[in-house]
């Protein structure tokens, strides 16, 4: 659950979704400190399960190579190294990948709009609660599709739109009022939490992500909602 953000704003305000590098960068750096146990309260422990269904939808086998887009901390990177595969956690935060210092994985800082890899050098690619947070998503998708071999995989695991109406409007009141509040007693920047509510709320639902993805040349492009479509897996191929 890698959330991005960066302004200055109280519970009650309006976040500001215009998603500059600099200030998204910056408030990552700010939230590096407690940034996993923060995203495991606020998801009721529903991070770890969806770190592991990323992995098991990715398929990564021993030998493999790939891409952690957006990894914070690193410990997606651990979770996805589970498979045996060779995994490269990268992102623009250098206070995030400061604060994972400690697990054992390669790190890169990288910016998803431009990324320092030769085309063709993975063969598969994932960015979890990281792709929401770009300022240009079909260039981010571009960028990962350049990297990825021939038949390569991306597996993109992201905040979307839950099914049910009933549980939708429960958790929309979670996210738009109790989220920023519980944020203020764990997280060590609060206000990032703001704009976490914001962006999940003007974020494409299923079938919208699945367009970007489909547009930006992958093929075979599906999804797979996880608790109640609270998030999504989308599936593509190059």
């Amino acid at each position: 659950m890698n959330e991005r953000a960066g302004n200055d704003t109280s519970p009650g305000d309006v976040a500001d979704l215009t998603k500059r590098p600099d200030e998204v960068a910056s408030m990552f750096d700010g939230v590096a400190k407690r940034y996993d146990l923060t995203n495991t309260v606020l998801s009721f422990a529903q991070d770890r399960r969806w770190r592991a269904a990323t992995r098991r939808a990715l398929g990564l086998k021993p030998g493999e190579v790939a891409l952690d887009l957006a990894a914070g901390t690193a410990v997606s990177t651990v979770e996805l190294a589970k498979s045996g595969a060779d995994v490269i956690a990268a992102d623009f935060s250098l206070g995030m990948l400061k604060a994972g210092a400690r697990r054992d994985v390669p790190k890169v800082a990288a910016d998803a709009l431009a990324l320092p890899f030769a085309d063709e050098s993975f063969d598969a690619a994932t960015i979890s609660f990281g792709l929401r947070n770009v300022n240009d998503v079909p260039l981010a998708l571009s960028e990962l599709r350049r990297v990825l071999k021939p038949g390569g995989r991306l597996v993109i695991c992201e905040f979307s739109t839950p099914t049910w109406r009933p549980f939708r409007t429960v958790y929309l009141e979670y996210l738009m009022k109790a989220l920023p509040e519980v944020a203020t007693r764990v997280s060590s920047n609060p206000d990032a939490y703001v704009y976490l509510a914001e962006s999940i709320r003007e974020w494409p639902d299923q079938q919208g992500l699945a367009r970007l993805i489909t547009d930006a040349g992958f093929r075979g492009v599906h999804w797979h909602d996880l608790t109640g479509g609270i998030a999504a897996l989308h599936s593509g191929v190059k």
